[in-house]
């Protein structure tokens, strides 16, 4: 009579963990750093205020505000009072908010058209390679010959008073008028016509590494289509650049908004960061600096917050570094 010995089972804590994936584990990796939650939670703070100034007749009434005769010097007496006045009685405080919106505005259109571009051109030129890939390497070595800021200002200054056709409703028809481009929609448009070279040299690499791998091979085998195999299995796997290049990239694109209305060429017709500065260059020779230190703080903040953000999301999101603390 044979007996059977019994095997002990290993501890739960000995077994395996389930497979997590990529996004779940850089979440983990984010959480376990307090730094990174900090900087989360005031890229949000900033995202919710830029949002809520979208309330109708809210900031729009509250940006023309007159609480002072003239220059008022920081009080907590009154919300309004609270980061001062400017020439004009206008509270700063509202002006300061306000100019979130047109940060948000910028970045979020300016990173779409950015990266839309690059990395279409990048998973076009690394896939099929060939006289694509030469054509599309010309293009983006051609373009990153001349400095981004001066292509930039190129840009802007070359849209500037350029007008497009419209069609507007009147009297139960519709009219075709030529209206001149709104100055946030040139620095949108200059700034994501010029900044898509950096991720489509990124992509481009990327997907080099990864069009011979072995489950592109095997989709092809299954009679996969090729815009199936760019962008269900091969966009997925170089995703986590678009993301770290989004959140490095905003911070280019305030800082460009500071610089574009500074020089002349940003915008005139509402409350932004770029133009408290420069309503403020000449303020600061009569002591009035409290419009100039407010947007650059809040400058300051956004960015220092995007930039460790960006670097955490960047060690967070590296696949070679896969399931390291």
């Amino acid at each position: 009579m044979s007996t059977f010995t019994s095997i002990p089972l290993a501890p739960h804590s000995d077994l395996p963990d389930t497979p997590r994936s990529l996004w779940s584990d850089a979440w983990r990796k984010l959480s376990r750093r307090p730094s990174s939650m900090i900087c989360l939670a005031i890229v949000a703070v900033y995202l919710l205020i830029g949002l809520a100034t979208f309330l109708p007749d809210v900031f729009s009434k509250k940006i023309e505000l007159v609480a002072a005769d003239g220059y008022h010097a920081p009080s907590l007496s009154n919300f309004n009072l609270l980061l001062g006045t400017d020439i004009q009685g206008r509270p700063v405080i509202w002006r300061l908010l306000y100019g979130t919106r047109v940060a948000l505005l910028i970045t979020i259109f300016a990173s779409i058209l950015s990266l839309g571009i690059g990395v279409t051109l990048g998973i076009l030129a690394g896939y099929f390679g060939g006289w694509l890939d030469e054509i599309i390497t010309w293009l983006f070595t051609t373009v990153s010959a001349v400095p981004w800021i001066l292509l930039m200002i190129a840009m802007v200054y070359t849209l500037k008073g350029q007008t497009f056709p419209w069609f507007t409703f009147h009297d139960h028809h519709f009219h075709l008028e030529h209206v001149e481009l709104d100055p946030l929609v040139r620095i949108i448009l200059a700034l994501g016509l010029t900044d898509w070279v950096g991720i489509c040299r990124l992509i481009r690499g990327e997907v080099l590494k990864h069009r011979d791998r072995d489950y592109v091979q095997a989709a092809r085998a299954a009679g996969v289509g090729t815009p199936r195999i760019l962008f269900r299995h091969i966009l997925p796997n170089v995703f986590h650049l678009v993301i770290i290049t989004f959140s490095l990239g905003a911070v280019a694109y305030v800082q460009a908004e500071v610089v574009l209305t500074f020089l002349g060429l940003g915008i005139t017709s509402r409350p932004s960061w770029g133009r408290m500065i420069d309503d403020a260059k000449l303020e600061l020779l009569r002591g009035v600096w409290w419009q100039a230190v407010a947007a650059t703080v809040a400058i300051g903040i956004l960015c220092l917050a995007l930039n460790l953000l960006g670097d955490a999301l960047r060690d967070a999101l590296d696949p070679r570094l896969r399931g390291s603390d």
